[in-house]
Formats: structure tokens, C-alpha cells, sequence
């Protein structure tokens, strides 16, 4: 007798029970979310760092889960007398208006405010033309990579 004869066999398609917009939002707004953390801790002159599970290999040469701590990269800096603060969907720099990609302040401390704005426009949804069009131009960009890689060689 099969194996298979033993399993309820089904034909099933998963649903995402969420909108995909609203999963980018709350991507965005758990990056701004850390990147309060890392202003706050930037203010008090120390650094962010987050605890991430990774596999490594013991002494007995096993592979185990261990916890190590990991930077957490700013997104904002110092320049022209002052700080820029942008605002990042994985490691694209989101538009913010006017052709503009990050809020300029004065102080370090006023970064936080910058973040807060962000939250909440981000919260509100007016960011998310600027993250559908970071992910249109990802797609893009993926395809025509692809094109090149199977194109034929010219001369061959």
C-alpha cells in the first residue's frame, strides 16, 4: 500500500490574508520605528545594536544557533552644517516630495522629530506612492538584468 494513499490529498492556492500595501507600510514604519532607537541613542553618544540569531559552527565543529549583536545602519548624517534624514524602504532611499529624497535639521537632536514626521506621514499612507515606485523600479531594474544575462553575444 502507498504512502500517499494514507494523506488527504488537497489542491490549494495560499492567500495572503493582507493587503500588500499595508505590508509595506508596516515594514517602512518598523524601520522608522529602530531608527528612533538608533537617534536616541546617537544623542546620548552610544550606539544601536540590535541582537540577531545566526548559525555558527562550535568547537566540536557542530552547527548551532547562536545570538550576536548587529549595527543597525543610520539613516541619517552630518553635512552642510547640519543633519539629513532619509527615510529608506531595504536599501533604497525613498522620494519625499518636490524631488527631494531627505528632510534637512540643524541638530542631532532635531532628528528625532524629522523620524516622527515620517511616522506619521508614513502612518497616514503618503509614502506609499514613493514605496510603490521603489518597488516598480526594483522590478525593473531585475528585469533588464535578465534580459542582459540571456541575451545572445554579438560575434558568436
Amino acid at each position: 500500500m502507498s504512502h500517499l494513499t494514507k494523506l488527504t490529498v488537497k489542491s490549494v492556492t495560499r492567500t495572503n490574508k493582507q493587503d500588500p500595501v499595508q505590508q509595506r507600510r508596516q515594514k517602512l514604519v518598523a524601520g522608522i520605528e529602530e531608527q528612533l532607537k538608533v537617534a536616541e541613542a546617537a544623542v546620548k553618544g552610544e550606539n544601536y545594536e540590535v541582537l540577531k540569531k545566526t548559525w555558527a559552527k562550535n568547537q566540536q565543529g557542530e552547527k548551532v544557533l547562536v545570538e550576536r549583536m548587529r549595527k543597525v545602519r543610520k539613516w541619517f548624517f552630518e553635512q552642510d552644517c547640519g543633519w539629513y534624514v532619509q527615510c529608506k524602504y531595504g536599501s533604497k532611499v525613498l522620494a519625499l516630495g518636490k524631488g527631494g529624497n531627505a528632510v534637512f535639521v540643524k541638530a542631532l537632536e532635531d532628528v528625532e522629530a524629522a523620524l516622527q514626521a515620517l511616522y506619521a506621514a508614513e502612518v497616514g499612507g503618503e509614502l506609499d506612492e514613493a514605496i510603490e515606485n521603489v518597488m516598480k523600479s526594483r522590478a525593473a531594474s531585475a528585469f533588464a538584468s535578465k534580459r542582459i544575462e540571456h541575451s545572445p553575444v554579438a560575434g558568436s
